[in-house]
């Protein structure tokens, strides 16, 4: 991919999970106790407050898919990492909520 779009869809985001794995990585910008209630297998859990502190931890080499409970905080996050350079980073519309709603009926919606 050359270009990463600045939001990508639940189910555009599983199936780069599942074709691309190697080459993305998705972070929930959830809080604790909203990560506590349900989550998305192999998530990387970074609370939107410790974002900056985290950057220099994130991989550069992949696609970061963000991703919140309904979308507009990672979106914040997404917006925030690109304009600290980093252009491999999406976000995840509709966030946890729309996931379960279309991908996971079992999980758990809050």
């Amino acid at each position: 991919m050359d270009s990463y779009p600045l939001e990508i869809s639940v189910e555009e985001t599983a199936r780069l999970l599942r074709d691309e794995s190697g080459r993305v990585q998705l972070i929930d910008v959830r809080e604790p106790d909203e990560h506590a209630r349900c989550r998305i297998a192999g998530a990387r859990h970074i609370p939107m407050r410790d974002i900056p502190a985290a950057l220099g931890s994130l991989p550069r080499d992949k696609h970061l898919l963000i991703h919140c409970h309904h979308g507009s905080r990672s979106l914040r996050v997404t917006q925030w990492l690109r304009a600290q350079g980093l252009a491999a980073v999406s976000n995840v519309a509709g966030g946890i909520d729309e996931w379960a709603a279309k991908l996971d009926p079992a999980m758990r919606r809050y």
